[in-house]
């Protein structure tokens, strides 16, 4: 996956936590911001990565996106690879 095409699924991410509160209020108390903290941030490339680490985290979330946006349920792992800090072992 390319960057350019990580950063379009995780903006996609972004917007689908945003169209529920009960799953944007808890990601944005997550991500420590509000609402115009979040707009501004959007389109920081490791912001982004937040993004798609926040969606990794909740398989039961994880998998409620990709059903919701028809998306390989590899994708977001595929997409954190490329984004920045992806490349860094988890050593958990």
């Amino acid at each position: 996956m390319t960057p350019e095409a990580a950063q379009a699924l995780a903006l996609e991410a972004l917007g689908w936590l945003a169209e529920d509160p009960d799953r944007l209020g808890p990601f944005m108390a997550e991500a420590g911001c509000g609402p115009a903290e979040l707009r501004a941030r959007a389109e920081a490339p490791e912001f982004l990565g937040f993004v798609v680490d926040h969606l990794l985290a909740d398989e039961a979330r994880l998998m409620a996106f990709c059903d919701d946006v028809r998306r390989p349920y590899d994708a977001p792992m595929r997409a954190r690879v490329a984004l920045p800090g992806g490349d860094l072992p988890n050593w958990t």
